[in-house]
């Protein structure tokens, strides 16, 4: 699918998977097919969308809807009418960038102001969705996961503060169901973080579990515990034989 010109979006929506992982599965391809990628590039180049009655009636919906309400529709929205425009408007922003717009298309969305320019919102998703390829290809590089502090690379840093704020949004409740739902499986573990060192455990109640970092290395090294009760003992016993003499 992705060889004859289908997006990443496009293959995902066909069979109903997380984006992340239809783009993981293509890192893979890549490398053992060469040219996948310019083949999938030469195909997505020779179309170009076909200007037809739905389309028209379409962009004359999208056009009332921004003129009546002053905003362009989200794809956020509980609305199928208002995210099946959103939907049609983002795939007409990308047409308009690779300059496969139909001129019916240009003409009759120019009355649009700045419509080819992508709303915060819209773009933050991008960004959300481009983050969270990034964490799938990080991992399935063999590296642990990404930290936010005590990181050895920019990449890292970048990666380990996104995850981190992802975290932080979790057990505050401001992570939307559908995000958390698409890291736990396109990065399973992603709650729980690295397993060495001090760390904070999510349950799955999505409650926060705090480990300090003493009493783990009491449980990783119970001889510590014996010795230390032992030179107390010791001490106490000289303490006694002191006084009494």
């Amino acid at each position: 699918m992705y060889r004859r010109g289908l997006s990443r979006r496009q293959i995902a929506e066909l069979v109903k998977a997380p984006q992340a992982t239809i783009g993981y599965h293509l890192g893979i391809a890549r490398k053992l097919d060469p040219g996948l990628e310019a083949d999938h590039e030469e195909s997505a180049g020779r179309k170009r969308s076909k200007v037809t009655v739905q389309g028209i009636e379409r962009m004359q919906q999208l056009v009332a809807f921004v003129q009546e309400t002053g905003r362009y529709p989200s794809r956020q929205s509980r609305s199928v009418s208002e995210r099946t425009l959103a939907a049609w408007l983002q795939r007409r922003r990308q047409e308009a960038r690779t300059g496969l717009l139909p001129s019916a298309f240009r003409d009759g969305l120019a009355v649009l102001p700045a419509w080819q320019t992508p709303p915060r919102v819209e773009a933050d998703e991008n960004r959300w969705q481009e983050r969270l390829q990034s964490l799938v290809r990080y991992r399935a590089a063999g590296h642990d996961w990404p930290r936010h502090k005590t990181f050895v690379s920019s990449e890292e840093h970048e990666l380990g503060v996104w995850l981190h704020s992802q975290r932080c949004k979790l057990r505050n409740g401001q992570l939307d169901v559908e995000k958390a739902d698409l890291l736990d499986s396109s990065a399973p573990g992603w709650r729980l973080g690295r397993k060495r060192g001090r760390r904070s455990l999510i349950d799955p109640n999505h409650e926060e579990v705090q480990t300090p970092r003493n009493t783990a290395v009491l449980l990783q090294h119970p001889e510590v515990i014996l010795r230390d009760e032992l030179l107390h003992s010791a001490a106490a016993r000289q303490s006694q034989n002191a006084k009494g003499q």
